[in-house]
């Protein structure tokens, strides 16, 4: 297991504070606040420690404040609904007093049903792709000075893009890209922990999608990028550590925001999750 992993691991223990109250600390990834997703998966396991039997099968959550990498974050549970087959928890996240996050999860016990699924699209695999590192040293010299402490550094999810040339910003290209991910390192075999996993992972790559269709990238620097609301669906067990195909487009953009859509499949095409995402997206003041 990586040391990026491990530490991410670490960010998911909440030292529980009281019940239905939760406190975790921050990663400094490079950022100068705190990365989406790890509040996201920090949301979700504190939603989680509340609800026994049941898995998590959706997540509704808005962004409302930066987050402090400094400070510790509480997370406060409210437990909504216990019912026969579902619960419902809205969990808020608290830092400095004023709320920075909040989001909905929803459980179910398992049960069978009819299922159908989108077919994984045919790409090229992992094995044939560079590696993360090898992509990285193609990347850094366009990246802004700010970023590229992030991109070098050993990061807890590996991400090998099938098309290396969406994330150059050249040219304006239909809105449509795919990349695997999985994390840097075995896992322990507890569903809870992959899931978690897998809600920080959803909130990387997923915005800049929006931004292909115009021409623009992340590391021009001319992009302000953020993300307001994400929604999470879990449909199948899977694991995180090993590859899951992230299948990204974005329907539209205006109005300083980029919508954006995910489909994450299992390596042998089973599709286990869903992701939607809107996020501020505006050009950079002189």
């Amino acid at each position: 297991m990586s040391l990026a992993l491990a530490n991410l691991l670490g960010t998911l223990d909440l030292e529980k504070l009281e019940e239905n109250l939760f406190r975790g600390q921050s990663t400094n990834a490079g950022w100068q606040r705190v990365f989406g997703g790890q509040v996201i998966a920090q949301a979700l396991v504190a939603a989680s420690r509340t609800v026994e039997g049941r898995d998590p099968h959706s997540m509704h959550a808005y962004f409302l404040l930066e987050g402090d990498v400094n400070a510790p974050i509480v997370y406060d549970v409210e437990r909504i609904r216990d019912g026969g087959s579902f619960s419902t928890r809205r969990v808020v996240a608290i830092q400095h007093g004023r709320p920075i996050f909040f989001t909905s999860v929803s459980f179910q016990v398992a049960e069978e049903g009819l299922e159908h699924q989108f077919e994984m699209p045919d790409v090229p695999k992992p094995e044939d792709l560079p590696s993360e590192r090898q992509t990285v040293a193609k990347l850094l010299a366009h990246m802004p000075e700010r970023m590229q402490a992030y991109f070098a550094g050993e990061r807890p999810i590996e991400i090998r893009p099938t098309d290396l040339s969406l994330y150059m910003g050249l040219k304006p290209n239909p809105p449509h890209r795919s990349v695997w991910i999985k994390a840097h390192g075995a896992l322990p075999d507890d569903p809870a922990i992959h899931r978690c996993v897998l809600a920080y992972a959803s909130d990387m790559t997923l915005l800049d999608t929006a931004l292909v269709a115009h021409g623009k990238s992340i590391f021009s620097g001319e992009i302000l990028a953020a993300s307001l609301d994400h929604a999470l669906f879990l449909h199948r067990p899977f694991r995180a550590d090993d590859w899951l195909l992230y299948v990204q487009d974005s329907p539209f953009s205006g109005g300083g925001r980029g919508f954006s859509r995910g489909l994450i499949y299992a390596r042998t095409g089973e599709l286990v999750a869903s992701v939607f995402q809107e996020g501020l997206m505006r050009k950079r003041r002189a």
